[in-house]
């Protein structure tokens, strides 16, 4: 009996209410499935969150941070591909070396240009449904 692969869905984790709501609506337009989660807790404790085929995660969420986040779920071996969004400062750069340490598929500074948040994760699409 043939196996069914999981069905791809953009989890989108950040605490901002209305930031949330308008990359999920976003992404929805695209024609992808999101699920939306407030905080890294909440993603981590949903039934299917992990079995999610791409993050768009927010770098500051209250209790665990989105880069601790990326680092538990490889840490449990669960390599899924992760967009940070961060309106945070990084002139020297190292907050965008850690992400990409731990496995970012790309940066984006807050406010994001949508069209290149929907480019990178139609590319994490395009990987998956060829894998």
């Amino acid at each position: 009996m043939a196996r069914r692969k999981r069905q791809f869905f953009v989890a989108v984790v950040d605490d901002d209410t209305a930031m949330r709501a308008a990359t999920q609506d976003l992404l929805n337009s695209h024609g992808l499935r999101t699920r939306g989660f407030a905080s890294a807790e909440q993603f981590l404790s949903s039934r299917d969150g992990c079995k999610a085929g791409c993050l768009v995660l927010d770098m500051r969420l209250p209790g665990m941070s989105g880069l601790e986040l990326q680092r538990g779920l490889r840490v449990r071996g669960l390599a899924i591909p992760a967009i940070f969004a961060t309106a945070e400062q990084d002139t020297a750069g190292q907050l965008q070396t850690q992400l990409l340490q731990a496995g970012a598929v790309a940066v984006l500074r807050k406010p994001y240009d949508a069209e290149e948040l929907s480019r990178l994760v139609g590319t994490v699409f395009s990987a998956w449904r060829q894998a």
